[in-house]
């Protein structure tokens, strides 16, 4: 860590009260944390999971006054590091223990995937029990997790935007590939392509879901790493995505971050328009975009942690947590300091191999 990064964390240390510290932080990653005590555990979700919570526990681990408490499937190997850890044994236990970790702590830092509400639910317990939320407000993360929603939103906002129909309201003009995914799917998970909208509409018809369509874009698949805080945000990265198609089915492989860079302050400026229209998003946020030609059209919004987030410290030289807490406290301003970027690859795939 670099002389600019330790001088941003202890500003955010010696701003705060003695009331506020130490802070006792319960990190809850969902796939990991025995959200899916009552089914299979997917390894390659489990996996991601982990990149994800060791290295945001890290981060919050080398801030001074914080405590850490986390959550862990018994199904998976302890984790190495020091934190308190509660395993739950069932799915009625998780959600009591769940409610019991978000009551005895000061803030809560969520990690699940917006599928089927799960990512809102949460953080409207965490408001509910009145602790501190250390990420997007729910009504944010609502609208985000819709793929349909968040299309219309920043499109009315003057933003490129995927167009994103339910199958009822499909334009005229409907030729070239076509894309169907979930409206609240995380991820590359049953994203598919098609060659033409009879196929897709073919495929639709024997497979139940809340399914979208959207044209495919052709380009270069890129992600934002983002701090947001009321309507504002900071660019922290720029990655290239590495996504590939077989058999029809998308599937993310990683990330290389910094990859791209933003001579132009293209990407910058596409950060803000999203905050800006979705002002709810607070703390790490990833926007999912296509870079096509000139042109970069958002393909979703993710108002959590991603994978990326696992090299984002060695690719900033700066601890991003650190980052995000400092949002906590207005008297700092939301401004980056100075950082020389890293390209850092993470690698999903050798995980998987």
């Amino acid at each position: 860590m670099g002389p600019l990064a330790r001088n941003l964390i202890r500003v955010f240390i010696v701003s705060r009260s003695d009331k506020r510290f130490p802070m006792r932080v319960f990190v809850y990653e969902h796939i990991t944390g025995g959200g899916l005590l009552d089914q299979a555990l997917p390894s390659g979700l489990a996996q991601e999971g982990d990149m994800m919570l060791n290295a945001l526990l890290r981060d919050l681990g080398d801030i001074s006054g914080t405590e850490l408490v986390t959550m862990r499937d018994p199904r998976l190997p302890e984790l190495a590091l020091q934190v308190a850890v509660y395993t739950p044994r069932s799915a009625a236990e998780c959600g009591r223990v769940l409610e019991q970790c978000i009551d005895d702590a000061n803030a809560v830092w969520p990690i699940a995937p917006e599928s089927g509400g799960v990512l809102e639910r949460i953080h409207r317990m965490v408001l509910k029990h009145g602790r501190q939320l250390l990420s997007s407000h729910p009504d944010a993360v609502h609208l985000a997790a819709s793929k349909h929603a968040t299309s219309r939103c920043l499109a009315q906002a003057g933003i490129a935007a995927v167009p994103t129909y339910w199958p009822d309201e499909l334009p005229h003009d409907t030729g070239g590939k076509w894309v169907v995914k979930p409206d609240d799917g995380a991820g590359c998970i049953e994203t598919r392509l098609f060659h033409n909208l009879l196929e897709a509409r073919c495929w639709l018809m024997s497979k139940p879901g809340n399914f979208v369509l959207q044209p495919l874009v052709s380009g270069t698949a890129l992600s934002l790493c983002v701090l947001c805080c009321k309507g504002k945000a900071d660019l922290l990265s720029c990655n290239e995505q590495r996504v590939v198609v077989s058999d029809g089915q998308f599937h993310f492989l990683g990330s290389v971050l910094n990859a791209v860079t933003d001579r132009d302050g293209a990407f910058q400026d596409l950060a803000r328009g999203v905050a800006a229209a979705i002002p709810g998003l607070w703390g790490y946020v990833g926007i999912d975009l296509v870079q096509s030609g000139s042109r970069r059209i958002v393909m979703e919004v993710n108002p959590r942690l991603t994978t990326s987030y696992a090299g984002l410290r060695p690719a900033l030289g700066l601890n991003p947590a650190a980052l995000v807490l400092n949002l906590l406290d207005e008297a700092i301003p939301m401004c980056l300091p100075e950082f020389l970027p890293r390209r850092v690859e993470v690698d999903v795939e050798a995980l998987r191999a």
